[in-house]
């Protein structure tokens, strides 16, 4: 068996296993997002990522993970506890959900 890792589907197995994990473990805190905007998400940076590749290259990407990655530290180690929010439980609860526009049952 030949395995390569030249081709694009090497990003779009990276991409697809940080979403896999990322609904795995943290899907709890997407549960009033829409599915079709969970769907597009995964696309566009699927497209994104390749796009990334096809005209950068590799370290490009990683780049990209990065810089991505650093926007989530930003926002859950600073913004979230700025608003009263908790960075890693998403608590209050309420303030989460008011936060991201969703409503709470009454």
């Amino acid at each position: 068996m030949n395995f390569s890792t030249d081709s694009l589907w090497f990003e779009v197995a990276i991409i697809a296993n940080i979403f896999a994990f990322g609904y795995i473990f943290f899907g709890h805190f997407e549960v009033f997002t829409a599915k079709w905007k969970k769907v597009l998400k995964i696309i566009v940076f699927t497209v994104l990522a390749c796009a990334v590749t096809g005209f950068f290259g590799r370290p490009w990407f990683f780049l990209m993970l990065g810089v991505l990655s650093s926007f989530v530290l930003v926002i859950h180690g600073w913004w979230l506890p700025k608003h009263g929010i908790n960075g890693l439980t998403g608590e209050p609860k309420e303030k989460y959900y008011a936060l991201r526009g969703w409503q709470t049952k009454q």
